[in-house]
């Protein structure tokens, strides 16, 4: 994509202030507002603040000990924008833009703690290889009126009730919140976000948006970053709150980013497709790959001590390291359809992930699985909760450990990285557990 400019601004002159914000390891944007004025200077020179803010804890507190806080004086980074640019944010009043931003080095060298550049590392690694992931997730979250410590389903602004009840599929319940979700849609546009069908789930007000698939993996994080910022800021206009928390309610399924890839040859060619519904070498190696890494990388895809609810068998996550062909009760699944669309599932993702590192993870997994050559063992059929099958970590201090001891793990992510992230998990399963559970909830239900 090329560099973003001023032009976006120029021709939006009812814009009055802006910000420049990455995203941290726990997927909270951090950084600045300025006035519009002073914005085309960031593009050119970027602006600065600690690289320890991209490894603050959920309560935006330093690490204990940091590092980066105390043995390096609280260095500052250069953030720059992304190729992205300028979007607006729908969700507040005044008209106002964001510009994303990424942290690099004084001398120009990207900052390996940063999260964006985790996955631009491993897409280069498919680069290299003559090779383009295509990637589309699909994110669930819960409306959820949390104007008292008893959550529930918000009152809906078109016939002033109160559903009681989850709906999985109905027009009904997306009906009642018609117009959020257009606004939701016209707020996508605007954004360059491709938001395609929506639909109403398992849990009590819980919605699924599909994003559409790109060829550029960052963007596709990048899409579903900006989705979860404007859905959580939107929801608010509308005087309820949206939360992508994986396990909002104890008697109902949380929720998942599920991701979808496939992998594209130089000559525009899927190369999981051979014809036929089984799949190439290929696509076997991909899948050998994600299962292999998914205890290990198990801290990405359920961060925080609430994911860990979501994770337990029948409740719709999966939960046992199995692959199977149109199977959800599977971790990976391989979705019927067109051989030309062939592609893997990737479905152990709460929907309170960092889509960067969950989509670096992802990819990276799968990338390591081709590079070996390895095979997958055969795919289950059934219910993959009834069988035998190796398991996800289930609590939030092993899957600490899995991530920092790893031998896969420094194969998809940088050392820093992996250093910033479990000190900042650690800290934060520390402090956790002084909380009651209703004081977990309130932290998490708008943070992720």
């Amino acid at each position: 994509m090329p560099a973003p400019t001023s032009d976006w601004l120029r021709k939006n002159p009812n814009v009055r202030t802006v910000r420049a914000a990455a995203c941290d390891l726990n997927g909270v944007a951090r950084g600045k507002r300025m006035p519009a004025r002073s914005a085309e200077k960031l593009l050119t020179d970027g602006t600065r603040f600690p690289m320890s803010a991209l490894s603050l804890d959920i309560w935006g507190e330093d690490i204990d000990d940091s590092p980066l806080v105390f043995e390096t004086g609280d260095r500052d980074g250069v953030l720059m924008p992304t190729e992205r640019g300028f979007v607006p944010m729908p969700w507040l009043e005044a008209p106002t833009a964001l510009l994303p931003i990424w942290m690099f080095h004084e001398d120009g060298r990207a900052y390996e703690g940063d999260p964006r550049h985790a996955l631009a590392r491993v897409v280069e690694r498919y680069r290299a290889r003559g090779l383009t992931p295509v990637v589309a997730v699909e994110l669930e979250f819960f409306l959820i009126d949390d104007s008292t410590r008893n959550l529930q389903v918000p009152i809906s602004p078109r016939s002033g009730k109160r559903r009681k009840a989850a709906e999985i599929l109905s027009i009904r319940a997306l009906d009642a919140f018609d117009e959020f979700f257009t606004d939701l849609y016209d707020a996508c546009d605007a954004m360059d976000i491709p938001a395609d069908t929506a639909i109403s789930e398992a849990g009590l007000g819980q919605f699924e948006i599909n994003l559409m698939h790109s060829p550029d993996a960052l963007k596709a994080a990048d899409d579903a970053w900006l989705f979860k910022m404007l859905v959580k800021g939107l929801a608010r206009r509308y005087g309820f709150a949206a939360s992508f928390m994986a396990k909002p309610y104890d008697d109902y399924a949380g929720s998942g980013m599920h991701a979808h890839f496939s992998v594209l040859d130089t000559q525009g060619r899927n190369i999981f497709d051979n014809g036929a519904e089984d799949g190439t070498p290929a696509l076997h190696h991909a899948i050998a790959g994600c299962l292999a890494a998914m205890q290990e990388s198990a801290l990405v895809y359920a961060p925080h001590l609430n994911s860990y609810d979501r994770l337990v068998p029948g409740a719709h996550a999966p939960t046992g390291l199995a692959w199977a062909y149109e199977n959800r009760t599977a971790a990976i699944r391989v979705p019927s359809g067109a051989p030309a669309a062939r592609r893997i599932e990737h479905r152990v993702s709460g929907g309170d992930v960092n889509p960067y590192l969950a989509v670096a993870a992802i990819l990276g997994a799968a990338l390591n699985g081709i590079e070996d050559e390895t095979d997958p063992p055969p795919a289950v059929s059934g219910n993959a909760y009834d069988l035998d099958l190796p398991q996800i970590p289930t609590t939030w201090g092993d899957a600490i450990t899995a991530f920092e001891t790893g031998a896969r793990i420094p194969r998809i992510f940088p050392a820093e990285l992996i250093r910033n992230l479990v000190l900042t998990k650690k800290q934060e399963r520390h402090y956790m557990a002084e909380l009651s559970a209703s004081e977990q909830v309130e932290i998490y239900l708008d943070t992720v």
